[in-house]
């Protein structure tokens, strides 16, 4: 499934499909090809869209959550967005929950899947040995349940961005500013509704986290996903969309209140 990248300014973005809008935030490894089941699903019913984040685009001052959070900003009141359903996976989670926090008028729900924001795993004590495909191949298994679903494109995608020196230096920033923005004490002034999806056996974002974010978020909800790691949309896209379709109808149709 090849999808048009369009570009309009200094953004660059898919959408497909027609409806209210349901946003997708990506993390640090990896943009499209983590959501084309999601895509491919929910583009009959909602407008999907993908901002690519300029992750390696932002001089290092603005390479951060808030760098990311602002560019995101700046691209949905461009576009006119409304009615939002904003979704995030890792560091896209994070920069979902900065934006909800600063700019919530447009947002209409919310949902997180292996976000950061309070706590994460990062590469590990040591960080990706330059030109190290087998190390590279093997942290990038560990992102999932199933080390299969770590494929050749996907574990080359990460081996580029390792052995670019720039890149790494702007992945590091990243990272670092993603621990340093802990969201903890603000997250209680989230309103919108919120729906975690979490994998059971997520290493870098663990169950605890999840359970954290449900405590602290005042009108949110937790499914988790067994024999599923960091990337339930990549590793188990059929549960994961049927998790969410279940999420949105809802929205869509509110339980009827007795007066």
């Amino acid at each position: 499934m090849n999808y048009e990248v369009k570009q309009i300014d200094k953004f660059r973005f898919i959408e497909e499909g027609e409806g209210e809008p349901l946003v997708l935030l990506h993390g640090l490894f990896g943009a499209l090809s983590n959501f084309m089941d999601l895509i491919e699903h929910f583009k009959k019913s909602y407008t999907v869209v993908v901002p690519i984040l300029p992750l390696f685009d932002l001089d290092l001052f603005h390479t951060s959550v808030g760098g990311l959070q602002k560019h995101v900003h700046k691209f949905i009141e461009l576009r006119g967005y409304n009615n939002i359903h904003l979704l995030g996976n890792s560091l896209g989670g994070h920069v979902a929950l900065v934006h909800v926090l600063k700019h919530p008028e447009r947002i209409k729900s919310l949902t997180l899947t292996g976000s950061s924001g309070l706590f994460e795993n990062g590469m590990g004590d040591s960080y990706p040995k330059r030109g190290d495909y087998e190390y590279i191949k093997r942290k990038t298994e560990l992102t999932f349940y199933d080390p299969a679903t770590a494929t050749r494109q996907l574990v080359d995608e990460v081996y580029e961005i390792c052995n670019n020196r720039l890149k790494v230096i702007k992945i590091i920033a990243l990272a670092k500013s993603a621990i340093r923005n802990n969201l903890g004490e603000e997250l209680n002034q989230i309103n919108q509704p919120t729906l975690l999806i979490w994998g059971n056996n997520d290493t870098i974002t663990p169950p605890f986290v999840a359970k954290e974010f449900n405590n602290l978020i005042p009108n949110s909800e937790l499914f988790f996903i067994d024999k599923c790691g960091h990337a339930p949309m990549m590793e188990v896209p059929g549960e994961f969309n049927k998790i969410l379709e279940q999420f949105l109808t809802k929205l869509k149709h509110p339980a009827a209140t007795i007066a």
